[in-house]
């Protein structure tokens, strides 16, 4: 019979013990774990990237339900644990729900200070330590421009980032003269300070917060000393103490943290605690780094093992804001005993420091330049003696000469056994033996067989180095081509050519043929084959609609309430009456919140229910109006200006010909989405000079224009040609079209293609030879007799027919996710 194991703690810490527990003990224990939060187990270093928008939370999920599923693991989510009974050896939470246990692990992690001021509980004053901070954060952001973070230190900095890359106007406030006065000495806080001016944000130093100020909702930030300043949101980021009030109550002794000895057991032998909760040899630890290390002792312990020992960390630093490169170590502070050796050049913003005592390695501060860090680190852990390389000691491991590294990079320059991810403790012998081992050529691989650089990611170049290293040639040629994803290791393009050469027509034998690593592909690999298929074989392939995100499936798009927005077709901006009368009885009829005029010439439908969505399109479908694919990887839009119709300056019938054009291209799935636009003159008022395929209408006939993109990275169109008439907008689009269906990526914009493809190749292919581009505009058309079907045209004769509607839920629980 198993014994019992509860985790009290669903953070990094506890759940890398199960991890490690698991590697040598799979079917040792019945596990129970309890979590505070209603998330799975995610990567806190990462929630910076999270409030930036750079990261969403299913980015920073470690471990999902899935995984715990799949390991018999019991996850209680967002039960926190009010007592542990020891007498009985049972937890108990809050709502009631109790776990008896043999073995108990207390992760219970920190708690974010508070500062004791006025004003702390008003509106708009929050800490940042979990999602639920986060997400307070960002909304705060939405209604507001302007945030002071009061702290400057690592998480503190972090945050104010992460708020300017919202847009918010940050502030920072903080009580010492030096930023990250823990982990960086005066001249380097100081360089960081003026990066950090430099892109917007302010700095007010030495000072306290006195008080928050407003009635209900914070309108300022009152200091000490000093003017109060204006704030929509405040950020206490000044520090964290470990959460030991549940341990206190269960009288297992405690200090500054729960007292834990080598083997991380607590004074009852039964209990033992890792994380930012423990203190061990009078120390706690709030980097992750040292919890992982307690993680992999406390794993060997509870499966018996019983030969590891935490003796305690030499903590390193890393500040992850975007552009600023920055790594410390140990004790830099020096003293009469130690001896200081620095080197700067401010024009480039390179401060390197290195503190030596008896020709050891004791402290380390590297600004702008940190290639080196892992291997002053691993001098520093090491105790190595650096008297005869003492000259060349700044310069780096790559210029010690007569060592035999001169020349080569600093992962040729270092040793098996330097550590490179210091989150996972993962050395450079570890990644070149999977490397070799298991056959890996990208950074995806790494990450998943070895963990280096999956945390806090600034690792990455250094592994990358690794890549190249002992890959040799088989990087540069190969190592930058991704695989589609992880289950299957061939490229888009290797699959593209498997399905055309091996007539693969079906999900099934295309993932039998690519030998695919899980049983049912994943949401990365399934959405792309089946679009492969569909446009290779259009006809006979199977469209697979478990296979296509949920926006597509039900031709809605999620708003953030969880309410839907529709969107029907209207032909070049032209709405019949009848039509705008079905639009309208349907929004009255189903209550829709929002009738919105679309930028893409839509009147769209927002805050349609779920359940309603079958019966809005049947009652549409009734005025013959269609989806408009306001969701889809396909035609999303042709945006017109009135022409020749309406406008004096027109100089040609433009709303015709992008009826002509939308209504001969609806329908057609593509790699991605693909938006058109015809301008009658070229003053261009429809904007044809971002679109994916632009036409621009001039004195002679049509320009048309390719490969634009007017999102977040704007891409100005290539010209393709010059043509006269309709007939030939027609063709050169439609061949055009086919042609980026067939070569493109999967989700690769057309601006993207063509700058990987180049222009003159699409030429070659759609202007210089007529014969080809009528044969691919012959392949677009015949393609378009099986697309044009509008999916929800039987819910016209019967509007509660759903089976074609797949809910949500449904399509989360098969794994797919709405994009």
């Amino acid at each position: 019979m198993k014994s019992k194991l509860v985790l009290v703690g669903n953070g990094m810490a506890g759940v890398r013990v199960l991890e490690e527990l698991l590697k040598i003990a799979p079917d040792m224990y019945e596990i129970t774990v309890f979590g505070s939060e209603p998330y799975g187990n995610y990567n806190r270093i990462l929630l910076s990237s999270l409030l930036a928008g750079e990261k969403t939370v299913d980015d920073i999920m470690l471990n999902g339900d899935r995984w715990y599923a799949e390991n018999g693991i019991r996850l209680y989510k967002g039960r926190e644990v009010a007592e542990i009974d020891r007498r009985n050896r049972r937890v108990v939470s809050a709502d009631g729900t109790a776990a008896e246990y043999d073995r108990l692990i207390l992760a219970t992690g920190s708690v974010p200070i508070v500062l004791s001021v006025p004003g702390k509980e008003l509106k708009g004053v929050v800490t940042f330590r979990d999602i639920r901070d986060v997400n307070a954060m960002r909304e705060y952001a939405g209604k507001g421009k302007r945030a002071v973070v009061i702290g400057g230190g690592l998480l503190g900095l972090e945050a104010a980032h992460g708020l300017m890359q919202l847009g918010m106007h940050v502030t920072v406030i903080h009580l010492m003269n030096t930023l990250m006065e823990r982990q960086l000495d005066p001249v380097a806080g100081g360089i960081l300070k003026e990066s950090l001016e430099k892109r917007g944000m302010k700095f007010l130093m030495a000072t306290a917060t006195e008080a928050f100020v407003g009635e209900d909702q914070l309108q300022g930030v009152c200091l000490k000393d000093g003017p109060e300043i204006l704030a929509d949101l405040a950020v206490m980021a000044v520090g964290i103490r470990p959460n030991i009030d549940l341990a206190r109550k269960a009288h297992i002794h405690c200090e500054r943290g729960v007292v834990v000895n080598d083997t991380l057991q607590t004074y009852d032998g039964r209990v033992y605690a890792v994380g930012e909760c423990v203190q061990h040899r009078g120390q706690v630890y709030g980097l992750v780094a040292p919890l992982f290390a307690q993680a992999k002792v406390c794993a060997n312990h509870l499966a018996e093992l019983g030969y590891a020992r935490y003796e305690g960390s030499v903590v390193s630093a890393k500040l992850k804001v975007t552009g600023i490169e920055l790594f410390s170590a140990g004790d830099f502070s020096g003293d009469k005993a130690a001896e200081e050796i620095t080197m700067m050049d401010r024009t480039r913003g390179v401060y390197k420091k290195i503190v030596l005592e008896d020709n050891r390695v004791r402290g380390i501060v590297l600004y702008g330049d940190t290639v080196d860090g892992s291997w002053y680190y691993q001098l520093l852990q090491d105790g190595t003696d650096v008297g005869n390389i003492r000259g060349r000691l700044m310069f780096g491991q790559s210029h010690l000469g007569d060592s035999g590294h001169g020349g080569k990079n600093a992962a040729a320059a270092m040793s098996d056994g330097a550590e490179v991810c210091g989150c996972n403790g993962v050395r450079k012998g570890d990644i070149v033996k999977a490397i070799v081992s298991k056959g890996l050529f990208t950074l995806d691989d790494v990450r998943a067989h070895t963990k280096a650089s999956a945390s806090c990611g600034s690792c990455t170049g250094l592994v990358e180095q690794i890549l190249a290293f002992t890959l040799g040639g088989e990087y540069s040629e190969t190592a930058k081509v991704k695989p589609l994803c992880k289950c299957i290791g061939h490229t888009h393009g290797e699959v593209r050519h498997a399905v055309k050469k091996h007539r693969l027509t079906s999900i099934r034998s295309a993932l039998d043929y690519l030998e695919c690593r899980t049983p049912d592909g994943c949401h990365v690999c399934r959405p792309a084959l089946n679009y492969y298929i569909i446009s290779t074989w259009p006809g006979e392939a199977m469209d697979d609609p478990q296979s296509r995100f949920v926006n597509e499936r039900i031709h809605a798009n999620i708003q953030k309430d969880g309410s839907f927005s529709v969107a029907p077709r209207i032909w070049g901006g032209v709405a019949k009456p009848d039509e705008l009368r079905a639009i309208a009885d349907a929004a009255e009829k189903y209550r829709v919140p929002m009738v919105k005029f679309t930028g893409g010439q839509r009147l769209g439908l927002f805050g349609v229910r779920k359940e309603d969505l079958p019966r809005v399109w049947g009652d549409l479908n009734k005025a013959g109006l269609i989806s408009g694919y306001a969701y889809g990887k396909a035609l999303r839009t042709v945006k017109t200006c009135v022409g020749t119709e309406w406008c004096r300056f027109g100089v040609q019938d433009s709303t015709s010909l992008g009826i002509k054009l939308e209504k001969l291209t609806w329908g057609s799935w593509m790699p991605h989405k693909f938006k058109m636009a015809v301008s009658g003159c070229p003053r261009n008022c429809a904007e044809a000079t971002i679109k994916d395929f632009g036409v621009v209408a001039v004195e002679s006939g049509w320009e048309l224009r390719v490969g634009g993109n007017g999102g977040v990275k704007i891409r100005p169109t290539d010209l393709l040609c010059k043509v006269t008439t309709e007939q030939e907008v027609i063709e050169h689009c439609c061949a055009f079209i086919q042609l980026y269906r067939e070569e493109a990526h999967y989700l690769e914009r057309t601006s993207t293609w063509i700058e990987r493809m180049g222009l003159a190749y699409v030429k070659i292919w759609t202007v210089e030879d007529p014969g080809n581009r009528r044969e691919l505009a012959r392949r677009f058309r015949e393609s378009q007799r099986f697309a044009q079907k509008d999916p929800w045209a039987e819910c016209a004769a019967d509007p509660e027919k759903s089976r074609e509607f797949v809910p949500i839920k449904q399509l989360n629980r098969a794994g797919y996710s709405h994009v």
